[in-house]
């Protein structure tokens, strides 16, 4: 079963971002912190920056949002219901959780980060 992160984020934004790990993970994305890290990792240096981060983190609200437009409506969310989203703020919230992840402050991932519960 794939690794899920929890976040500590606004309720509706959170849901969001859990529905769109779901559905990721349902299409065969990685599974384990290391097949995260491989895929996050751009560069192929072995650690994942905050860019690599939330690049690879927003390919879930992209593929959401069907018309383009840079916002997840209502009819864009599972469930069909919610407070629109906009992308700004959606990285906006995966940034702070790079930050919470990155444990040691060096600015970059490791797999041991990316498997640690955010704090």
């Amino acid at each position: 079963m794939p690794t899920v992160l929890r976040l500590p984020l606004r309720p509706g934004l959170a849901a969001c971002l859990a529905l769109a790990a779901c559905a990721l993970a349902a299409q065969g994305y990685p599974g384990t912190p290391a097949d995260y890290l491989r895929q996050m990792d751009a560069n192929g240096d072995g650690r994942v920056s905050e860019a690599e981060y939330v690049a690879y983190m927003s390919r879930g609200f992209r593929r959401m949002d069907a018309n383009g437009d840079g916002v997840l409506e209502a009819a864009e969310l599972p469930g069909g219901r919610g407070r629109p989203v906009t992308l700004r703020e959606w990285q906006q919230d995966l940034r702070r959780q790079f930050h919470r992840l990155d444990r040691n402050h060096d600015g970059r991932l490791d797999a041991r980060e990316l498997a640690a519960p955010p704090g």
